[in-house]
């Protein structure tokens, strides 16, 4: 073996050399490209981990809790106005309220000149007394006409007895007429005296004739008298004064005359402020013109326009928690569902969606909620009327009976 290669292998045997200190150091840095993989596979395992187990807690919150409410901010304040009109037409004396201004039930709100109610009135309350008047005098009447018919029948009876009469008379008259006659033709009966008979019979006849027209003319007289009281009877069967269609119609009319002069003075139906006044003093208006509006702020309510989607669950009776833009956040109200529209707004628009024609894409229709405020909530924060609400309802609270 030469001296070079005796070098070379004491060289590789010596722990200091190059080569043997360069195989641990290999083995080093194999060590350390291998280490990151698995510590990378380890952080991928931690995250998938939190990203289920935060899964299954949104889920879990879903379930249990989010899931029972649906909200929406398409929600805004309405109350039932009151509108001021009068029901009579006239001349505005004055109105002693503005706009803004809070008034209670009673409250006087415009006065029209009532000059004329008021004679219209007084004319009424005299047609009512001449009313009663007159079915006095039908009482009255009907008394005077009965003693009529009474004494109809007793000239009747009179005239009877003056036929009788004169139909004796006539009958005396004929006689004697007829024996002169007789006596004429043997001279023993002056022609005076046949005269005189004749005469006489003339006389009993038209005494007869006259005696008759005068009992039909009493007759007739009595049919008249007893018309005139059934006529009279009918104005006044089964009534008394007070009771009278006549005086019923007069006072009817007085009544009328008495609120149309009551209604000169126009007052508040409700608590609420007034807005929207449209009328000043010495305007004439005219019966039905809107003359002003009253808010019944402590009667306010909520009309929550929900998606067709979300209602599946709501009920009438359910709790709602609603915000309102003007007071933010800071400020929650409580109310309750207590109805449900009966379709949505397209449905009552004037001119309805035909979606039976022509192309059609679907629109997620929205339906009104009517909500029910807290009225000590209202009257600690007063709400106007269209002011902005967001309202979520807890489908899960109150009544679950069905929302008719």
């Amino acid at each position: 073996m030469s001296e070079t290669q005796l070098l070379k292998n004491k060289e590789s045997l010596m722990p200091d050399s190059p080569s043997a200190a360069a195989a641990p150091a290999d083995t080093g840095a194999h060590a350390q490209a291998d280490a990151p993989p698995s510590r990378r596979k380890k952080l991928f395992a931690l995250f998938a981990g939190a990203i289920a187990v935060s899964g299954l807690g949104f889920a879990g919150y879903w379930h249990f809790v989010a899931s029972r409410y649906v909200s929406t901010d398409n929600a805004y304040t309405a109350a039932e106005v009151a509108s001021i009109t009068p029901a009579v037409s006239g001349i505005v004396k004055s109105v002693p309220v503005v706009n803004t201004q809070r008034v209670h039930r009673g409250d006087v709100l415009a006065v029209i000149d009532d000059t004329d109610a008021k004679i219209a009135l007084a004319q009424a309350e005299a047609d009512l007394g001449r009313a009663e008047r007159k079915v006095r005098g039908y009482v009255a009447t009907g008394t005077e006409l009965a003693a009529q018919v009474n004494a109809r029948a007793a000239e009747e009876t009179r005239m009877a007895a003056q036929i009788a009469s004169a139909q004796a008379d006539f009958d005396r008259a004929a006689i004697d007429l007829q024996r002169r006659e007789v006596l004429s033709h043997t001279g023993s009966v002056s022609g005076e005296e046949l005269s005189n008979a004749r005469a006489a019979f003339s006389t009993a006849k038209a005494a007869l004739d006259a005696a008759r027209a005068a009992a039909a003319q009493a007759k007739a007289s009595r049919d008249a008298a007893i018309g005139s009281l059934a006529a009279n009877k009918v104005l006044i069967a089964d009534t008394t004064v007070e009771t009278n269609p006549e005086v019923l119609l007069a006072r009817a009319k007085r009544d009328q005359a008495r609120v149309d002069l009551e209604r000169t003075v126009l007052r508040a139906p409700v608590d609420g402020v007034v807005a929207s006044r449209q009328v000043q003093i010495g305007q004439r208006v005219q019966t039905g013109a809107s003359l002003m509006s009253v808010v019944p702020l402590e009667s306010v309510y909520v009309d929550a326009n929900f998606k067709e989607t979300q209602l599946g669950k709501v009920r009438i009776g359910q709790p709602v928690e609603l915000k309102s833009d003007l007071y933010g956040s800071k400020v929650v109200y409580h109310g309750t569902v207590s109805g449900l529209a009966g379709g949505s707004g397209s449905a009552f628009a004037m001119i309805p969606a035909q979606n039976a024609t022509g192309n059609w894409i679907k629109v997620v229709q929205r339906l009104p909620v009517r909500v029910r405020l807290d009225p000590a909530e209202l009257r600690a924060h007063p709400l106007g009327i269209n002011l902005s609400m967001e309202a979520t309802v807890d489908t899960q609270g109150g009544n679950d009976a069905p929302a008719h």
